[in-house]
């Protein structure tokens, strides 16, 4: 999750599972972006199909595992074929659980079609600028996490959106801001490239930063604190890939907006 949190007691409680958990992931996320290809795309595939089992089990529609485990499928055969021909399966898994969903229908839905586009996203990325714009996407979406975790912890201040997120703070986001503008002047800085990469890590920050509002939102409207108990200290996948899937989605819309990577200067 993304943006800051507010000083508190017990407040570095949490930090040993936090810190296993993401080095777990992350070693296993390393090897899939290193070998890429359908490994890679499997990878995101399972990532996607377990966070809509836990979207529809929020939602408490009837047969998450089966809707979960279309949603995967549907990821890979999106990553996989041609854009045409995957298209119809974007729209499958929303359409499959629409009709049986007792709780947030239109979100459900809404976010079931991002997750998909979502997962596209990330495997295009790699498939087309190879590993390091990936490793770039996820630094930008790691940097906004830890600043907005540490920066909000230490400096505390005003609340972002108490009623739907308490304790994230104005400084925990605007120190995630900070630290995605430095990982793109890295990216410029070892010729990657151009200026134009700083603000375009920004802008990815604040996509980041609007998934983990949209997934904090979600569970706020069913009345849970995680998604799911699967990552500890994390909850679930849903709250450790929100900002990561936010970032993807917002990349896909500026590779049709700006040149991609931005040219050199």
């Amino acid at each position: 999750m993304t943006g800051g949190v507010a000083p508190g007691s017990g407040r570095w409680g949490d930090l040993g599972a936090r810190v296993l958990s993401s080095l777990a992931l992350g070693l296993i996320g390393i090897v899939t972006v290193w070998l890429g290809g359908v490994v890679f795309a499997l990878f995101v595939a399972a990532v996607v199909g377990i966070i809509v089992w836990e979207l529809t089990v929020m939602a408490e529609t009837p047969g998450p595992i089966l809707i979960g485990g279309v949603a995967g499928m549907c990821c890979l055969g999106v990553a996989l074929l041609p854009p045409g021909w995957g298209l119809p399966l974007v729209m499958l898994p929303a359409l499959l659980g629409f009709g049986r969903t007792r709780r947030i229908r239109l979100p459900h839905a809404i976010l079931s079609i991002l997750l998909v586009l979502a997962g596209y996203g990330m495997v295009d990325l790699r498939i087309a600028f190879g590993a390091q714009w990936l490793v770039w996407l996820v630094l930008v979406v790691v940097a906004t996490d830890v600043a907005g975790y540490f920066v909000g912890r230490q400096i505390g201040g005003p609340k972002f959106w108490p009623r739907i997120s308490p304790k994230k703070t104005w400084s925990g986001t605007i120190g995630g801001w900070v630290a995605a503008a430095l990982v793109g002047a890295a990216a410029a800085a070892f010729g990657l490239a151009g200026p134009e990469i700083v603000p375009v890590s920004i802008a990815l920050s604040m996509a980041a930063q609007m998934g983990d509002i949209v997934e904090s939102a979600v569970k706020r409207r069913v009345g849970v604190k995680d998604s799911s108990a699967l990552l500890p200290g994390h909850g679930g996948f849903f709250d450790r890939f929100d900002g990561v899937l936010g970032a993807a989605i917002f990349l896909l819309l500026v590779e049709q907006l700006i040149a991609f990577p931005p040219i050199q200067g």
